[in-house]
């Protein structure tokens, strides 16, 4: 589900089974929509195994310059969507004894500069993450990761942006791919729930002194 139709037609095109990929153009922060998303994929498939809540934006900019509707855009999107798909798709999840998994932040325990509503969201998302999991069990485990530095655009990145990680280099895409199958996958992970998986390379465990 996304807001960008052509990029899901390009999706649904670059499918390698196309029958089992349902693309809907929508926004996770409408409620109508969320729900119209749930209802669609349990009638297209039967059921919700999983649910991941993976849409997030930012506004970039100093409290004081920020307003308050990109304030509340950036909550809307980045947490209210968890709390609207768990709304919808609980009693789906319940049923199949499926997981929830919620993507936040190494946001959520440090900050740059003029990241506030960012941080802030990130924040929640690893408070709702608990809080979900204790609200939908015993049916439904729920989670979250908090990725670190990815580079999800491929670009090229110098030698220092390496060497700030623990296991020398900046995160894939693939790296958090794999630690939301893991905690997704009820044989793998079924007695973790309420926890929240820092996906960053061991960064934000390196103290760092300027000298």
């Amino acid at each position: 589900m996304d807001n960008d139709g052509e990029a899901l037609e390009k999706l649904g095109e670059a499918a390698i089974v196309a029958d089992r990929l349902l693309t809907l153009t929508g926004d996770v922060a409408s409620e109508a929509d969320v729900a119209a998303c749930i209802d669609r994929a349990v009638g297209r498939f039967g059921g919700i195994d999983g649910i991941v809540c993976n849409a997030g934006i930012m506004k970039r900019l100093p409290a004081a310059e920020l307003s308050y509707e990109d304030w509340r855009r950036v909550l809307d999107v980045n947490l209210s969507q968890s709390f609207l798909f768990a709304k919808h798709g609980g009693a789906a999840l319940r049923r199949s004894r499926g997981a929830m998994l919620l993507v936040a932040s190494t946001r959520a325990f440090m900050s740059e500069p003029d990241t506030e509503s960012y941080s802030a969201t990130k924040g929640g998302l690893f408070a709702l993450a608990h809080s979900l999991a204790v609200s939908l069990s015993p049916e439904v485990r729920v989670n979250a990761v908090a990725p670190g530095w990815i580079n999800v655009s491929g670009e090229e990145l110098r030698e220092v942006d390496h060497a700030q990680h623990l296991v020398g280099r900046v995160g894939e895409p693939e790296d958090v791919a794999r630690a939301a199958a893991f905690l997704l996958d009820g044989e793998q992970s079924g007695f973790i729930t309420g926890q929240t998986l820092v996906v960053d390379g061991g960064m934000t465990r390196k103290m760092i002194y300027a000298h």
